[in-house]
């Protein structure tokens, strides 16, 4: 065998190896991973419940006086967009509200929240324990802001698009519009 097969052939051993190439830009940058928390049903989840699916996911809380519902408007837009051209496509999308703030958001006031938005949309919460650990794995900063019953939350705004196998694709700030975020959908999910 000549030494340019022998390369080749140890290139493919390696990739082989490694696993199925990224999905997107995102690939190794160590968002994600496992979790359990609480559906808006009150269901318990995890991530194995969502396997095989695409997930749009926003984490933020439901006594936001702005940006968390302009967000999540934003996201259900987009997807209501990304259906219009493109049913199937859309179909394949899960879209996803996670809170930063399970102390207030319980399963029923996070279901009345997500389908103000979308009769589709998921709504997550947890315990204190459980929430923390899924913003540590997807790494979106929280901050409680005063005292009392009515305090705010200072965080991370962001849209994160994960692919069927858990692995983060792409993200979209809070200033995405609606089609800009059901155009950057449209270009991984197939």
């Amino acid at each position: 065998m000549n030494r340019r097969r022998l390369l080749l052939l140890a290139a493919l051993a390696l990739a082989a190896c490694r696993g199925p190439a990224p999905a997107g830009p995102l690939s190794g940058s160590g968002v994600g991973g496992p979790f359990a928390m609480v559906d808006q049903d009150g269901r318990a989840v995890t991530d194995r419940t969502y396997a095989g699916t695409w997930r749009l996911m926003y984490f933020g809380y439901t006594f936001c006086p702005d940006v968390c519902p302009t967000d999540v408007q934003k996201m259900a837009q987009g997807l209501r967009l990304l259906a219009a051209r493109d049913p199937a496509r859309a179909a394949k999308v899960v879209p996803m509200f996670v809170t930063i703030d399970p102390e207030r958001d319980t399963p029923a006031v996070v279901k009345t929240f997500v389908r103000a938005f979308s009769p589709t949309m998921v709504g997550l919460t947890g315990t204190p324990a459980q929430a923390a650990a899924m913003r540590k794995a997807f790494r979106v900063y929280a901050a409680k802001q005063g005292s009392g019953r009515d305090y705010l939350m200072d965080h991370t705004a962001t849209l994160y698009l994960m692919d069927p196998a858990n692995r983060p694709v792409s993200f979209l700030d809070h200033g995405a519009t609606p089609q800009a975020i059901a155009d950057e959908v449209a270009t991984y999910v197939r």
